[in-house]
């Protein structure tokens, strides 16, 4: 019997990039201490995470007590860019060590992350933050399908979707003003999923997923794209196309 091959669709390791790059939220926690607030967070490229604490807090003490470095977790959370009834679309456990920055490298790592990443917050490093590093040895990502670990090699190698930054602009447009695009989106919904709120949730370059909030709970669902999208142009066409109107000017506004 013929089996249809799965849709492609991010890697672990990419959806763990691409969640890192929307949290807003994060929060540093150690053995026997408080969770620390993470003001910074950055995932660089050769693996571990560039992070700005508060001055005295737990976190800092034990990365400066511990020449090898305080065990910790860094927890993430990716909210969707829409006013959904559960607004969390993922979370991301960074596992490692912490390890202090020497005073004399920090305005240089800070001016590096500045590059790929101009954060506010990095102002104030030096002020009240202190600069920090998550050395990492395992990753897990969860969302509603469920929870999965990546390793840290792959994790280096990969990198955030292509149209991670864009994307709430993308979602918060299609929300507001086509209400008509997602009610053709929603035809692809198994019966059972058509009644109640549909918004979409996330965008990448292989399709995107809708969110039902219905009087049983809230339900995510999946519609891939027939082929990546590579562009920008490419990523508007597949939507289009996915609601049946492949010559609706649709999203071209953005």
């Amino acid at each position: 019997m013929a089996t249809t091959a799965p849709a492609p669709a991010p890697s672990t390791a990419e959806r763990v990039r691409s969640a890192c790059a929307h949290a807003e939220q994060a929060v540093l926690a150690l053995p026997g201490a408080d969770p620390t607030p993470v003001s910074v967070h950055y995932l660089r490229q050769c693996g571990d995470v560039v992070i700005a604490v508060p001055n005295g807090s737990a976190a800092v003490r034990a990365a400066q007590e511990q020449i090898a470095g305080a065990p910790a977790v860094l927890e993430l959370t990716d909210h969707a860019p829409l006013p959904l009834r559960e607004p969390v679309r993922a979370l991301v456990w960074l596992r490692g060590w912490v390890r202090a920055v020497p005073s004399r490298a920090q305005r240089t790592l800070v001016t590096a992350v500045a590059e790929d990443h101009p954060h506010p917050g990095l102002l104030d490093i030096g002020h009240t933050t202190t600069l920090l590093r998550l050395i990492l040895n395992s990753a897990v990502v969860a969302d509603s399908a469920g929870a999965e670990s990546v390793c840290v090699d792959e994790l280096r190698l990969a990198a955030p979707d292509p149209f991670c930054t864009m994307e709430s602009a993308w979602l918060q447009h299609l929300d507001a003003d086509h209400a008509d695009v997602v009610a053709q989106l929603a035809r692809h919904l198994p019966a059972q999923l058509r009644h109640g709120r549909i918004h979409p949730l996330a965008i990448d370059r292989y399709g995107l997923t809708l969110r039902i909030e219905g009087i049983d709970g809230d339900h995510d669902f999946r519609l891939p794209f027939a082929t990546p999208a590579e562009d920008v142009e490419a990523l508007g066409r597949a939507v289009r196309t996915l609601a049946g109107c492949p010559f609706l000017n649709g999203l071209r506004s953005i």
